[in-house]
C-alpha cells in the first residue's frame, strides 16, 4: 500500500485528490507547518533529505515531485484511467500540462509570495512578477476557454497537477480576473473526490 506523507496546505493535497479519484488505498501520514514560519516540520527531513512534501513511499520506492508522483500512481494504480491513450495527440498535451504546472506557471506566483514578504524592499520586482503572472494565467485561461478539462472531455492527471496553480492564484486574489480558469477550479472543488481529500488532508486556505 502507498504511504503519502502529507503537509497541510501544500502541493501534496493534489496527491490525496488523485488517490480519492481512483479509489485507491493509501496510508496517510500528516505533518503540520510551523504556525509562525509556515515551514514544514523537521520530521519530514527523516522521510526525504529535502524535507518537502509531497513524498510517497511504495515498498522500497520513495518518490518526490508531484508530476512524478502523479505519473507513478497512474501507471501503477490507474488501470488506464485519467491518462489519454499514448498514441493520441491528447497524450502529448497531457504531458505538456503535467510539466508546465510546476516548470513554468508556478514560478512567478511563488516569487510573488516570497517577494511580497519583503514589503517595500521587494517593490522594484513587483512589476516584472505581476507581468509574468498575468502572462501565464492569461495563457491558461485561454486554453480552458470552451473546455471543461485541460485535456479531452474528462478529468486527467493534468487537471490534478494544474489545480495548485489555480489555488495559489486564488489565494493571491488573482484568479477572478481569469473567468475560465476560475470556473474550472470551482468545478474541481465540486467533485466528491476533491471534497473527500480535503476531509482527510485538512483545511486548504493556502495562507500566503
Amino acid at each position: 500500500m502507498l504511504t503519502v506523507h502529507h503537509l497541510n496546505e501544500s502541493r501534496s493535497q493534489r496527491v490525496l485528490w488523485l488517490l480519492e479519484e481512483l479509489g485507491a488505498p493509501y496510508e496517510l501520514r500528516l505533518y503540520r507547518r510551523d504556525a509562525q514560519t509556515r515551514l514544514a516540520p523537521p520530521e519530514l527531513k527523516a522521510v526525504h533529505p529535502l524535507g518537502k512534501s509531497p513524498v510517497i513511499m511504495d515498498g522500497d520506492q520513495t518518490i518526490i515531485e508531484t508530476g512524478a508522483i502523479i505519473d507513478y500512481i497512474l501507471r501503477h494504480q490507474g488501470g488506464g484511467r485519467l491518462v489519454p491513450a499514448m498514441d493520441t495527440p491528447d497524450y502529448d498535451r497531457y504531458v505538456e500540462w503535467l510539466n508546465y504546472g510546476e516548470g513554468s506557471a508556478m514560478l512567478p506566483l511563488m516569487l510573488g509570495m516570497y517577494v511580497g514578504r519583503l514589503k517595500e524592499a521587494g517593490a522594484p520586482l513587483h512589476p516584472r512578477i505581476e507581468s509574468e503572472s498575468a502572462n501565464h494565467l492569461g495563457y491558461i485561461d485561454g486554453a480552458l476557454k470552451g473546455r471543461q478539462f485541460f485535456v479531452g472531455d474528462s478529468l486527467t492527471g493534468a487537471d490534478i497537477q494544474m489545480s495548485f496553480v489555480a489555488e495559489v492564484a486564488r489565494a493571491q486574489k488573482k484568479l477572478a480576473a481569469y473567468p475560465d480558469f476560475d470556473a474550472w477550479l470551482d468545478r474541481m472543488h465540486a467533485r466528491p473526490a476533491w471534497k473527500k481529500a480535503i476531509e482527510k488532508g485538512g483545511p486548504y486556505a493556502l495562507g500566503t
